[in-house]
């Protein structure tokens, strides 16, 4: 069974959503390769709307589909480009709560998207909210194998228009091809991450 399929299986799904960017530059020189930045995002049922409820495993149990076929899409979406950088989050509609976005998006998801985008030994930074439809959401990225190397800490923003509605959750990812376009104000640098990562 494909991930989309499990996702199907595990969740009531209304529409997915692409978002691409590419950066020449920022004001200042323009680099031999743009930066690539995309965001993934699907918007499902959430079925904890408009109570309370202290098991949110129904949410947790499939997700790791949800980890494989966001971080595929997105991964795609650089085209050929390796995936330097990853970030997840979500939203809540008004009728959940931001802990139904967490449920979804526990370590089961992230190793989940891990795999999906080609490996990563950090840990995925994250940000979840409760909103109303059409609510941005700054998705943090960081380098996929070292939290520390400066030049990568990024985000995508992702909004649409009519989603979540109250009683929907948006769940997404990011990546990006590289770190800002002009990055240079030190910190651990991508190649010294490399090498001490090589030992």
């Amino acid at each position: 069974m494909s991930a989309a399929s499990a996702v199907e299986d595990g969740y009531r799904v209304r529409r997915w959503v692409g978002f691409v960017e590419e950066i020449a530059h920022e004001g200042g020189p323009v680099p031999g390769e743009p930066l690539v930045k995309a965001a993934c995002g699907v918007v499902i049922a959430n079925p904890f709307a408009g109570g309370y409820t202290e098991d949110l495993s129904a949410l947790t149990a499939p997700s790791a589909a949800l980890g494989t076929e966001l971080g595929r899409r997105a991964a795609a979406l650089l085209g050929r480009r390796e995936v330097h950088s990853y970030g997840k989050g979500g939203i809540a509609g008004t009728a959940g709560e931001q802990e139904h976005v967490v449920a979804c998006v526990t370590t089961v998801f992230g190793d989940a998207l891990r795999a999906a985008v080609g490996g990563g030994a950090a840990w995925i930074s994250s940000a979840t909210k409760t909103a109303s439809a059409g609510t941005a959401i700054d998705i943090p990225l960081a380098y996929k194998d070292e939290l520390y190397v400066r030049s990568h800490y990024d985000a995508v923003t992702l909004a649409v228009p009519d989603a979540p509605r109250p009683d929907e959750l948006l769940i997404c990812v990011a990546v990006a091809s590289g770190g800002r376009v002009h990055q240079r104000v030190g910190g651990l640098s991508l190649a010294e991450a490399r090498a001490a990562a090589r030992g």
